[in-house]
């Protein structure tokens, strides 16, 4: 897991947190916590540091990963994660994904410690060693949920490494069952949660995650593991929180362009301006309709002045027939369609949407800047809480209570009660409308992974010839379900951690 490395960028940059846009490393050895927690504001610095690796994970590679390669959207783009032309020789953006989110995991892991050290030390009020101490647990736990979702069985360590008889055994641990890891996450989540104040994310000072993200954390993982009991109770701390989702205005809760609304349980902050640092990323770029005239605001043959005229679009993200014509048709009722999908602008249609649209304002970024998408990103929202809500009660057979919760979504998008008619139809609603509301929110390919119907979804809707079956350019196997382990990690754990999956496959 090259924890040598990561390790030394820890500690450093959470001495340096915020005066530098590069995290260079320190290659003076393994340091004391004491040294970063001497006070509240060195603590909280320590826990700022934990949420840079995000920034590095949720970038448009991310987005091809996790909703380019499922049965609802697809983008021919020469970016190979797109095409899942991966393998653990050439993994692409699992080697990012790897290294900044056990780089995630190395920075909680020394936060949560030193934060507990300075409690005992006297150093912070209950008050701030509760709320700094929940912090750093949820972020660990974000950390482990996307490493378990992204390639499945992972290595798992809590520890803090403070010496090298520490560093050396972590080095060489191999996957640990992710039913396990969850576990042992949801547990920890569960013991520091209820302690804190039990408030929106939109309500904490600056948007910090708190108790909310602690709890959709609990459910996400429970769920993973088939544990709707758990699922559910902390699904309901969430909706004691957060109230009627009526009260939460479709459109401006859902705009990549509004930042921090109150729906929000979890967003990507970018333009983020504490220490003088600005943080943007490049979503947009693949979410926009391409391509656009050069010097001018048009795109795809239609003038869009709101995208201005300095955007850098790349090939495009694009909602697949299956979605755009079955799912969510532009026909329909559905309020959604019209954000989700983009057909044309105002009055005019775009020159490459006769059977397809482009992504819709959702996801656009007014008068961005090149590649400089400054939108934040929605990870989680109460509507998915509501969502998953639905699906507990579903596989708990309380079908009653779970059209309840599904309807809540629907109703919002100005669509009909859904009508009962068996077991299996409700399922699929409930996956369908997941599909609907979520769009483009970095969930889908988790969700059909956890179904277990990721292969025979992607293979049967996709329109992209690389993850269709019998085509030339095919390229889609049942083992990338989930991402290797790249080879060069392999290696560094003396051949501990392994990609069986994909050597039955020849990769």
């Amino acid at each position: 897991m090259k924890i040598k490395n990561i390790l030394y960028a820890t500690l450093f940059s959470a001495s340096l947190l915020f005066q530098s846009c590069s995290l260079d490393e320190d290659t003076s050895g393994i340091s004391s916590p004491d040294n970063f927690f001497r006070k509240y504001s060195e603590c909280q610095s320590v826990v700022n540091s934990c949420y840079i690796p995000i920034k590095s994970i949720y970038t448009y590679t991310y987005m091809l990963a996790t909703e380019c390669v499922t049965d609802i959207a697809y983008c021919p783009s020469g970016t190979r994660d797109a095409s899942l032309d991966i393998s653990p020789a050439v993994p692409r953006f699992g080697s990012t994904v790897w290294t900044q989110g056990y780089l995630g995991v190395q920075r909680c892991n020394f936060a949560v410690n030193g934060i507990e050290r300075a409690y005992q030390n006297e150093v912070l009020s209950e008050e701030q060693y509760l709320q700094l101490l929940c912090e750093a647990k949820t972020l660990r736990a974000f950390y482990y949920w996307t490493l378990t979702c992204f390639f499945g069985n992972v290595p798992f360590y809590f520890d803090d490494v403070t010496d090298n008889e520490v560093l050396n055994r972590i080095q060489v641990l191999p996957r640990m069952d992710a039913d396990e890891t969850r576990a042992t996450v949801i547990k920890d989540l569960q013991s520091i949660a209820p302690l804190v104040d039990q408030t929106r994310t939109y309500d904490n000072e600056a948007n910090r995650l708190g108790a909310s993200c602690a709890y959709m954390l609990i459910a996400k993982m429970a769920m993973w593991n088939k544990e709707w009991d758990t699922a559910l109770e902390a699904l309901q701390q969430i909706e004691t929180i957060y109230g009627p989702l009526s009260q939460y205005d479709y459109a401006q809760n859902i705009l990549f362009r509004n930042k921090n609304t109150p729906e929000s349980i979890m967003e990507i902050q970018h333009t983020y301006t504490q220490g003088g640092l600005t943080y943007t990323s490049n979503v947009a770029c693949i979410c926009q309709p391409y391509p656009r005239s050069a010097n001018s605001s048009i795109y795809d043959g239609v003038d869009i002045p709101e995208l201005g005229d300095q955007a850098t679009v790349w090939t495009a993200m694009r909602p697949n027939v299956y979605f755009c014509q079955g799912l969510q048709s532009k026909m329909g009722k559905d309020i959604r369609a019209k954000y989700n999908m983009a057909w044309g602008y105002e009055d005019k249609t775009f020159n490459s949407t006769n059977t397809r649209p482009w992504c819709g304002p959702k996801f656009w970024c007014p008068n961005m800047q090149a590649s400089a998408d400054g939108n934040n990103y929605k990870v989680f929202r109460y509507a998915d809480a509501l969502l998953m809500m639905a699906e507990c009660y579903f596989y708990k057979e309380n079908y009653e209570k779970s059209i309840e919760y599904l309807d809540m979504t629907r109703t919002r998008a100005g669509l009909g009660n859904y009508i009962y008619r068996t077991p299996a139809r409700l399922e699929e609603e409930i996956r369908n409308e997941r599909a609907r509301e979520l769009f483009g929110e970095f969930q889908r390919k988790y969700d059909l992974v956890r179904w277990g119907i990721w292969y025979d979804a992607v293979t049967s809707n996709s329109d992209y010839g690389p993850l269709q079956l019998n085509t030339t350019s095919s390229l889609i196997k049942p083992c990338h379900r989930y991402y290797p382990i790249p080879d060069t990690e392999v290696t560094y754990s003396k051949n501990n951690l392994d990609n069986n999956e994909y050597k039955a496959y020849g990769l």
